[in-house]
């Protein structure tokens, strides 16, 4: 009929509507899945392997109990734990109060030697991290090169032992670790803005007031990631300590590594690794509470 209305319009642009598309989970999920396969099962299967005994070969006996935990907190365990403690903390206030210069002076130079400066910084990544290591032991052992140049400069009578004792400990950790404070830090300075600084000064700020109330707190994002970076993983970490402090210096990574593997002992091992992993979470949560 000619009076009446012609929908077919309407219609057609009601079926040409764009189909919706996929959700934001599906462009995360690849990462669950990494997640879920690599971080959350093992960390399961850790805590499970915890609560069990081990048979007289080392394999795990599901026998659900908590003597590893009762194990865990009798010497001389608790002691190995706070000193592994204290040395990640002094490995980051060390990484911190070298590495946050270092850091801030590569973030606001010109762009070319911005590059070159980063390139020095990331170039000890460039050879394995035994090579690292042997080379700091052969510079601090009796023989080395330190010792004897002090001895040849007549500054010392007789070589130092600077070998196999906490500060070499620390030294290797630092050495190893100051990157990872220097390039968060180095993100927070380059982003850094500088109208702000300008202000501070124009309103009779000085050096050291602009720099605790304005650069501080505008570049605190990479001090606190420098320094989750830092603590995480020399708390954990098991090879400098068995090297550079020659089995007196234990920390509580070698004590999980020989768990593992030379005491056959996984159960135990699996219950001091969920306690290194709770006093991470306590780290992180800390971390997060400074930050509100």
């Amino acid at each position: 009929m000619a009076g009446a209305p012609d929908n077919g319009g309407a219609d057609d642009s009601a079926t040409l509507k764009p189909r919706p598309g996929p959700g934001p989970w599906f462009s995360v999920s690849p990462l669950l899945l990494w997640l879920s396969l690599f971080v959350i099962v093992p960390t399961l299967l850790l805590v499970v392997a915890s609560f069990c005994d081990r048979s007289g070969i080392g394999q795990i006996v599901f026998d659900f109990n908590t003597d590893n935990y009762a194990r865990a907190f009798q010497a001389p365990y608790p002691e190995i734990f706070g000193r592994s403690i204290w040395f990640a903390f002094l490995t980051t206030v060390i990484c911190l109060i070298l590495g946050y210069p270092v850091g801030y002076f590569i973030g606001r130079s010109p762009e070319k030697m911005r590059n070159i400066l980063m390139m020095l910084v990331m170039i000890p990544f460039w050879t394995s991290f035994l090579i690292r290591t042997y080379s700091w032991i052969s510079i601090l052992s009796e023989q080395g090169l330190l010792n004897g140049f002090l001895l040849w400069a007549q500054v010392i009578s007789e070589p130092l032992e600077m070998l196999y004792t906490p500060g070499a400990v620390i030294l290797g950790l630092v050495y190893n670790y100051l990157p990872f404070m220097i390039l968060p830090i180095y993100g927070s300075a380059e982003k850094l803005d500088n109208a702000l600084v300008e202000a501070a000064y124009d309103l009779g700020a000085g050096p050291v007031r602009a720099f605790s109330n304005v650069i501080i707190p505008l570049t605190k994002p990479g001090i606190v990631a420098g320094v989750m970076l830092v603590f995480i993983p020399s708390l954990g970490m098991f090879a400098i300590s068995g090297l550079m402090g020659g089995g007196s210096q234990q920390m509580i990574g070698d004590v999980i590594y020989k768990q593992f593997s030379g005491a056959n002992n996984p159960p135990f091992g699996a219950a001091l690794g969920t306690l290194l992993l709770l006093i991470f979470a306590i780290g992180l949560w800390f971390s997060k509470r400074k930050e509100a």
